[in-house]
């Protein structure tokens, strides 16, 4: 009988009726049954962190960050359980889900530090005798929504510096793989943080994540995931002046330009493409070469692409694993057709992988199409999947057009060996995350993180600037 991992409210474990968490490799295996948490759930979770606010934010900030490294400790010594439970849920091949627990334990460190330091301003003042300095201060009660892609990252870049700002949260993970956040909650259980601080419900979307934008005691809604859930969480929160922000959707471009170093830019689009089967919203969607070298770079994708191995995530030697859910696949695989009709047949890939151990789970080939131009529909939409988008520029400027010519702005990399044109798209692309000669995926949590345009809104996530968000000021004028 699968284990059943219950909802947390007020420091207590609640059951009632649950649903199924299948992994994506093989739907034979139920990996876990989770508690599908109501309303109501969330408005007594709303309840018990309201009451526990005052209390965690008068604790010391040093003594909130001891309780942040005491959690990192408790899932450093999982680490090898927390991944192989994440390659189950999600399908992320087992090397990169624990390099994504590495990643969630080692924020927890991070903004545990930053509980000695919690800096606010001192400045001088005009007047005699007048001393002013500004705190920081918590916003207060945080209702945290996180996706399924980055199912123990995403919780812990939230929770982590929430807490250490002295804000209690309730923490609403994505249905599709909640165990990994499940995990986090129960390290904070285990740690000693107190009751109310941290409260966790799962189940639907909808009910809950409305139930948790209205729920009275919220002051502030940190978002990650899809642009139409995101612009109707911001039109909710707006009618009651909530803090809001929101980590969007993305159609990220990879520059290739002639004077690259090939076999990298080679390797560093097809890992932004394909790996974590495509499904990081940083994710290269479309990569856009220079004509002088379009059809040998197409040529060296497709046979590197053709190399991947596709397969269940905790195999050796597997390059690719599933999508996370069938409606994820059947959304690869729409985005596929409409690629074929667009712009014909693709490159390489574009069926879905059936036969043997296939069969059980939700597998699709990695996916190139070519000469994909800016009016398609490959080159607008988010797929989310492993289908890449391959355009042709006749130069820089040709390039960086292309690469503007979007409504998104999340990431975007640039493969070239020319200082000058690095800097031109530095200062020139419109995204909150650049690379050069790395892939467009792929982030470290010590710098902020963030989109333009209709990828993000709000304040930056990750680095100092996280706490940027889960706190305000309180300025001080002081005569003596």
């Amino acid at each position: 009988m699968p284990e059943t991992f219950c909802n947390y409210i007020n420091g207590e474990w609640v059951s009632g009726d649950t649903f199924e968490n299948r992994n994506p490799a093989n739907t034979d295996e139920v990996v876990g049954l989770h508690v599908k948490g109501s309303a109501a759930d969330v408005t007594a979770a709303a309840d018990a962190a309201a009451a526990a606010q005052a209390g965690w934010a008068n604790m010391a900030g040093p003594a909130r960050g001891n309780l942040l490294f005491k959690v990192a400790e408790i899932l450093d010594r999982k680490f090898d359980q927390l991944g192989a439970e994440m390659t189950r849920e999600e399908g992320k091949t087992l090397p990169e889900a624990k390099g994504e627990v590495r990643r969630a334990i080692n924020i927890f460190r991070y903004f545990g530090g930053e509980g000695s330091r919690m800096p606010g301003m001192l400045v001088p003042s005009e007047r005699d005798r007048v001393h002013m300095f500004a705190l920081r201060k918590p916003i207060g009660v945080t209702g945290l929504i996180t996706p399924w892609n980055f199912p123990i990252a995403i919780p812990a870049w939230k929770l982590a510096p929430a807490l250490i700002c002295g804000n209690t949260v309730v923490l609403k993970p994505a249905s599709a793989s909640p165990l990994s956040a499940y995990r986090i909650v129960e390290a904070c259980h285990e740690a000693g943080i107190p009751k109310g601080v941290v409260n966790f419900v799962q189940g639907s979307g909808g009910e809950l994540g409305s139930a948790l934008v209205n729920a009275k005691p919220i002051k502030a809604v940190s978002f990650t995931g899809s642009c139409d859930v995101g612009n109707w969480l911001h039109a909710e929160a707006s009618k009651r002046r909530l803090r809001i922000q929101l980590e969007m959707g993305g159609k990220n471009p990879t520059i290739v330009l002639a004077d690259c170093d090939f076999n990298s830019a080679v390797e560093n689009t097809v890992n932004a493409a394909m790996f974590s089967t495509g499904q990081k919203c940083t994710a290269t969607s479309r990569v856009i070469v220079e004509d002088a070298i379009y059809d040998k770079f197409v040529a060296a994708i497709v046979e590197r692409t053709k190399k991947l191995k596709v397969g269940n995530g905790m195999e050796a030697g597997i390059d690719i694993g599933p999508a996370v859910d069938k409606g994820q696949l059947e959304t690869s695989l729409r985005y596929i057709e409409i690629g074929r009709k667009e712009c014909g047949e693709p490159l390489c890939g574009g069926n879905r992988l059936t036969g043997g151990a296939y069969d059980k789970g939700y597998f699709v080939e990695p996916t190139i199409f070519g000469e994909v131009t800016e009016s398609m529909t490959l080159a607008q939409e988010e797929v989310f999947g492993p289908v890449l988008a391959v355009m042709r520029a006749k130069d820089f400027e040709d390039a960086m057009r292309i690469a503007n010519n979007i409504p998104f702005g999340l990431s975007a990399s640039v493969q070239t060996t020319n200082i000058s044109r690095v800097f031109e798209f530095i200062y020139r692309m419109e995204a909150g995350l650049l690379t050069v000669n790395l892939p467009s995926a792929g982030v470290e949590y010590q710098l902020p993180f963030g989109g333009t345009k209709d990828s993000s809104f709000g304040p930056k996530e990750q680095g100092p600037a996280a706490m940027d968000f889960y706190s305000d000021y309180k300025t001080v004028y002081l005569k003596y």
